[in-house]
């Protein structure tokens, strides 16, 4: 135990000019080329094997997910309100380095981004009628059924989802830029095991973010190509066909290593505004010419909702029934949204230095929630009033396939083939912002922390995470991607327990910090010269 964190500055050891550790980047690499090779092989096997673990996820931890994530959740919002909050990310004199939209915008592709497009039609319409929530009573297809759909929803893509990036993000901007630490997530846990994160135990813990990391954002780019690909059948009656997916993964990954080349300011950050302009855009085209005001009065209503049942809905197990649909569902989002935590909040540190952290908790829980909350809405809602009002034929298309979901509703919209082309070319942003974002993480931790390292490394991550997705697609097709799926939901079981101690780091780290800088305040105060009293009318006279 460190309990005299005494933090020291000095970088971790690195090998030749690019800066590589090689006790963690050849593992990562090891770790991932026998993923790829062995999934390419034996296929169905792995499927076999990673449905086999979820199941013994589901049926023996899934109470642990939901939990954890619960308290996860429950601990940011008591840093945000405790005196805490004061404590800078950064010296005592930092500021931020980038404006609160540039802020907002990369936050949110790199933390939703290709998942949200995919899901935003999809989810609440399968609620809704074809795979609804055990625990409801309302009877498939009706309003009751719409109402719950987006409250689940909502519950998978709200406060939860960025409560678990907050932890990794803040600890790693808390302890690179306020103390001086490498930025890797075993930074974070100096305040346990002191300078044994420069040895073994750190490299394990950097290794395990990489892999997490590599295989969450590969999962994102399966879905993203194979939803692109949709909508080429939609627009232009393309098949789906493997052959085009892997065409679709070699030209943007040939497009995100350009962005990993030109750098954090001039690739993420204009691509990341460029997606959040584009599915504005369709946000605000879809709550022109939909049904404003049901979707405006949906809006204020479900967020209601949400927050009246968030305590029931977030400790909820379904111990009662089978537990197939939660681990479907809630325990997947809330598994993915873990696995990727390492690279979420290391991308989010990366470009926070210089907030306060009520500031930043703030910023991060709130706003990118009330975003996609707004982005649910419109589309989720906007499907929904078609299924209980309109024609219909949603649910049909979600049924067939998940991605075909949003093509479906955009046909029964004006200017179909210019939403479905821009919608398209969205997914094709948050594709590149993803790879990129996941790129620059991987390639930090596996550098010793360097937070602008060399760009020939950067592309190596990024075209390794082209080649997995690309692998898994000629592989195996949706049967490969599944498989890999699911081990980055079982890389999320180790990567909960690090949350956990995390957690704990982060409040032994607090303290100190906080008990110094009440100490700083009384000494500044007895240093200072004693005010002046103003004289009274007697002593003027």
């Amino acid at each position: 135990m460190a309990e005299e964190t005494d933090y020291q500055t000095e970088q971790l050891e690195t090998w030749s000019s690019w800066q590589i550790r090689p006790t963690v980047f050849f593992p990562a690499a090891a770790i991932i080329i026998v993923f790829v090779l062995l999934g390419a092989v034996f296929a169905d096997w792995f499927a076999d094997a990673f449905e086999t673990a979820q199941e013994f996820v589901n049926q023996t931890l899934g109470w642990f997910y939901i939990l954890v994530v619960s308290l996860f959740l429950v601990f940011v919002i008591f840093l945000a309100l405790s005196p805490y909050g004061r404590i800078r990310l950064g010296p005592d004199d930092a500021r931020p380095d980038f404006s609160f939209f540039g802020w907002f915008a990369m936050m949110f592709s790199a933390g939703m981004g290709i998942g949200l497009l995919f899901f935003s039609v999809a989810e609440p319409i399968s609620h809704f009628a074809i795979d609804a929530p055990p625990a409801t009573d309302a009877d498939p297809g009706t309003a009751a059924a719409a109402r719950e759909a987006m409250n689940v929803t909502f519950f998978h893509w709200g406060l939860h989802a960025w409560a678990i990036y907050i932890i990794v993000a803040l600890a790693l901007c808390y302890f690179a830029y306020r103390k001086g630490l490498p930025l890797t997530v075993r930074s974070a846990f100096f305040p346990i095991l002191g300078d044994r994160i420069r040895g073994p135990i750190g490299d394990a813990i950097d290794t395990l973010a990489i892999v997490g990391t590599l295989f969450g954002v590969a999962t994102s780019l399966g879905l993203g190509v194979v939803q692109i690909n949709a909508g080429m059948n939609y627009t232009a009656g393309i098949e789906p066909s493997r052959m085009i997916q892997l065409g679709l993964i070699v030209t943007i990954t040939a497009v995100a290593t350009i962005s990993v080349i030109l750098g954090l300011e001039k690739g993420i950050k204009r691509l990341s505004e460029g997606n959040l302009i584009l599915s504005g855009g369709l946000v605000l085209f879809l709550l022109i010419v939909g049904p404003t005001v049901y979707i405006l009065r949906a809006l204020v209503e479900s967020t209601g909702y949400y927050l009246q049942n968030i305590v029931q809905t977030s400790m909820r197990t379904d111990m009662f029934t089978e537990p197939a649909w939660q681990g479907d569902w809630t325990l997947f989002y809330w598994g993915w949204w873990i696995s990727w935590s390492p690279f979420v909040g290391m991308f989010i540190a990366r470009i926070s230095r210089g907030r306060t952290v009520r500031e930043f908790i703030g910023g991060v829980l709130l706003v990118p929630t009330i975003l996609t909350f707004v982005f649910l809405t419109v589309f989720g809602q906007t499907a929904l009033h078609m299924e209980l009002f309109g024609d219909g034929g949603i649910v049909g298309a979600t049924e067939e396939s998940l991605d075909f979901a949003l093509f479906a509703m955009l046909e029964e919209l004006p200017l179909a083939l210019i939403t479905s082309v821009i919608a398209m070319i969205a997914i094709a942003g948050f594709f590149v912002t993803s790879s990129d974002s996941g790129s620059m993480v991987d390639d930090i931790h596996a550098s010793g922390g360097n937070p602008s390292p060399e760009w020939p490394t950067r592309v190596f991550w990024a075209i390794a995470e082209g080649a997995v997705a690309g692998v898994l697609l000629m592989a195996g097709g949706e049967t490969g991607v599944e498989a890999f799926q699911q081990a980055s939901i079982m890389t999320g079981v180790p990567i909960a327990i690090l949350l956990v101690l995390m957690c704990w780091a982060i409040f032994i780290a607090f303290r100190e910090d906080y008990a110094e800088m009440r100490a700083r305040d009384r000494s500044s105060a007895r240093a200072a010269p004693p005010r002046a009293r103003p004289r009274t009318e007697e002593q003027i006279e």
